[in-house]
């Protein structure tokens, strides 16, 4: 008998949830999540960006890379790493933060769980390991890679709160926006974290990969009668822009992955200086920052509403000066928002253009049977998220 391997599959890795995800895929259309098979999308990614909005969707987390960080000095650590004060972040809180080189240059973001009093989690896009021991000298820390001994889900939409009220968690209804919990699960331990990707209400569960599939299943059967649908990478993508979240690779490039200069950009310039603390001590790309503060960020990120239906993926974005339109920058993200009937897009521009009610203007190309055309259109920078329901916010959030 000949063995035929499924080649989209052949040589990755497949988390602990895999085998129920398989199970609802009708497109068979899956990319590589370092080293891990994730899916684009499992049968409409119209149909699972909906269950984001009006029910619920599960995405598959488990392939973020993961660091546990202990010791008596891990929270000193990861101050002088971060550009944030941890201090501040006490146990069972989570944060937002992004780290830099020497230059002030993004090298990344990701959130930092504090799990207990000096135990936490990083969890990140790219793979950190070697930076991130070369920078414990001198601290007393011990850092373990720990992507593969941690299964997670991302539960998120308007019903997730009771899906899990349902599933029996106790003291969900007091759990706050980046706030995390431990619970039993069948006689192991489960985290739950209020944090999400999606600018709606919802939940990770971070669990031992050996009860993975017996959560999902749990998960489901609660979710029955609330609208809980699998998701996909493109459903997740388009709520992940109305949140005007960064994405690696699109609104920014790794510092230490890029070739040619003025390419990756600071956290000044990509709308997170209430990240950055010049009141802690001594921190990765301190004086680099400072000095950017003091003189001037050369460009700046943006969150715009275009005018039409056509999203402006990868399009110029220009600047009326002198009564001509003048190049000032280009869009990283961009969408047509169902939820908020909008033409939204973010982008990058030359500063000092960018700020909140600046009218701007923005090239869009599409096509329509084999055809090409041009529109220049009209784009108002906006400071807020385009899509933040109260309930994203609301403890406890009420059922739905």
């Amino acid at each position: 008998m000949t063995t035929v391997r499924d080649p989209v599959h052949q040589g990755r890795l497949k988390t602990p949830f895999f085998p129920r995800v398989e199970q609802l895929d009708f497109l068979n259309e899956w990319h590589e999540w370092k080293g891990y098979s994730s899916p684009n999308a499992l049968y409409c990614g119209d149909l699972e960006y909906f269950a984001i909005r009006n029910g619920t969707g599960v995405f598959d987390i488990s392939p973020m890379t993961k660091y546990r960080i202990t010791g008596p000095d891990a929270m000193e650590y990861l101050n002088r790493l971060v550009t944030r004060d941890m201090a501040k972040i006490k146990a069972g809180r989570v944060a937002y933060a992004v780290w830099c080189d020497d230059q002030g240059q993004v090298i990344d973001d990701g959130t930092i769980f504090h799990l207990r009093e000096g135990e936490y989690r990083l969890c990140s896009q790219e793979r950190h390991f070697a930076w991130l021991q070369a920078a414990t000298i001198g601290f007393d820390v011990s850092i373990v890679h720990e992507t593969e001994r941690v299964a997670a889900l991302a539960v998120q939409g308007p019903t997730s709160f009771s899906i899990l009220n349902a599933m029996g968690i106790k003291g969900l209804d007091q759990l706050k926006p980046f706030g995390l919990m431990h619970v039993d699960f069948q006689g192991v331990e489960m985290m739950v974290s209020r944090t999400g990707f999606t600018a709606d209400l919802g939940y990770e569960l971070w669990i031992e990969p050996s009860k993975a599939l017996d959560l999902w299943d749990a998960l489901f059967k609660a979710g029955e009668l609330y609208k809980i649908r699998a998701i996909g990478t493109h459903a997740l993508e388009l709520a992940r822009i109305e949140a005007g979240y960064l994405a690696p690779y699109t609104e920014f490039l790794p510092a230490d992955e890029t070739v040619r200069t003025g390419r990756s950009r600071s956290p000044l310039e990509l709308g997170l200086e209430w990240l950055v603390d010049f009141k802690k001590p001594n921190f990765n790309g301190r004086r680099a920052l400072a000095e950017e503060k003091r003189r001037g960020s050369t460009w700046q990120l943006v969150k715009l509403d275009i005018a039409g239906n056509k999203p402006a993926h990868s399009s110029y974005i220009y600047a009326k000066e002198k009564g001509k339109k003048k190049e000032i920058g280009f869009i990283t993200s961009a969408a047509w928002s169902p939820v908020c009937k909008q033409n939204i897009a973010l982008g990058t521009v030359r500063a000092p253009h960018g700020k909140p009610g600046d009218e701007l203007w923005v090239e869009v190309y599409y096509q329509r049977e084999m055809h090409w055309n041009r529109t220049m259109a009209k784009a108002m920078v906006v400071d807020k998220p385009f899509w933040f329901p109260p309930r994203r916010g609301a403890t406890p959030p009420g059922p739905y």
